[in-house]
């Protein structure tokens, strides 16, 4: 928006440091990547992240190749860490002069149905405000932009799984080029990386634990038991450079607009990690949000800002679908019985079997159209 002339506020509860300092997933959808570029952000991107064309899922002590470029119609994947993308966006900010608070706190949108609604923020004992057209509400989801919406406009979706993921950040070489999606009978597994020498690994486990439960050496041998043995054999383990536990949610908001308040990303959807869209999914809001700006700016037409919260919720729910399929298909539920196991083993033997299915899995992964 700042390239097209359009004037921005960003306020961030947090310190630039926090803000860089936090670990995230770096699997970029190529639409994503194409508006990095549109955006002037993507040189580093570009030199530095990894393109994938393929990912393995390993069942039954084997891994199996999805050919996303094969089955997608020639589309990837760019793996590259958030940290280093949020990185590119805050250098770029930088050199527009645009304008970002940082430790902004008790942020409060006022006037949210009128033409002229307003924010106030509390830096130190001062308090601030800040006229505007429109907010935009990317604040995640415990932030304020959506708790301001009425409850009688405000409908949510909810579901919560019985476990989580314990990732391990290290400093070490990846164990394969490529994502390795596991699932065994222990609970499912992922490697991934974030570049060569940086790897990024999860095991499945339950609510109930704690980082605190988990030594290194403990973790590195049981995502060894839920690899294939061949995998399991190159393994190269480190010491670990971060260590945290996530839970997994699937969340939706409707809708994602309130008078001149526009939610995006977090704040309005949450996705299971297992089929990689959080991240791509506030990308594709902002990708419709930024289009409708741009009409309403530069040529006076309101319908794309009328049409935001429906383009964007039908793109949401879609990825919803697949990180819930995904999820099924390749974590052990508590409640699991046998029949369940079979239906799973099934379903990836379908997969592989089946042209159409392994179409519909890489067109998924790689990113629907926006």
């Amino acid at each position: 928006m700042h390239l097209q002339g359009i004037d921005t506020v960003v306020l961030e509860q947090r310190s630039r440091e926090y803000v860089l300092g936090r670990i995230r997933a770096g699997v970029l959808e190529h639409g994503f990547a194409d508006l990095m570029r549109t955006a002037q952000c993507g040189d580093r991107m570009d030199a530095e992240g990894e393109i994938h064309d393929g990912f393995f899922i390993a069942y039954n002590g084997t891994k199996r190749r999805v050919d996303l470029k094969k089955y997608s119609g020639g589309s990837s994947v760019v793996v590259y860490g958030q940290t280093e993308l949020t990185r590119d966006l805050y250098e770029a900010r930088v050199k527009l002069n645009g304008v970002v608070i940082h430790n902004a706190e008790d942020v409060k949108p006022h006037d949210i149905t009128s033409k002229a609604p307003y924010l106030t923020y509390r830096k130190g004992d001062d308090i601030h405000r800040v006229d505007c057209e429109f907010i935009i509400g990317a604040d995640g989801f415990h932030g304020v932009s959506r708790k301001s919406i009425p409850d009688d406009v405000l409908n949510e979706f909810e579901r919560t799984y019985p476990f989580g993921w314990l990732g391990v950040l290290s400093r070490t070489k990846p164990v394969s080029p490529e994502l390795i999606y596991a699932r065994h009978e222990r609970g499912f597994a992922l490697c991934s990386l974030r570049s060569q020498v940086l790897s990024r690994y999860y095991i499945q486990v339950p609510l109930t634990d704690s980082v605190e439960d988990w030594s290194d050496e403990d973790f590195w041998t049981e995502l060894k038991h839920r690899l294939p043995n061949d995998v399991a054999d190159q393994l190269i383990t480190g010491p670990s450079i971060e260590k945290s536990i996530a839970p997994l949610r699937s969340f939706v908001a409707e809708p994602m607009r309130y008078g001149n308040m526009f939610l995006a990303g977090d704040s309005a959807h949450i996705v299971p990690p297992t089929g990689a869209r959080g991240l791509n999914s506030a990308a594709s809001d902002i990708f419709y949000l930024y289009h409708a700006m741009m009409d309403y700016y530069k040529k006076g037409d309101e319908k794309g800002l009328e049409e935001y919260s429906g383009k964007a919720l039908a793109r949401v729910w879609k990825a919803q679908r697949f990180s819930w399929w995904m999820t099924m298909m390749l974590h052990r539920f508590p409640d699991q019985i046998t029949y369940d196991g079979r239906l799973q083993d099934t379903e990836l033997e379908y997969l592989f079997s089946s042209e159409t299915a392994l179409g519909s899995l890489a067109e998924n992964y790689v990113g629907l159209p926006f």
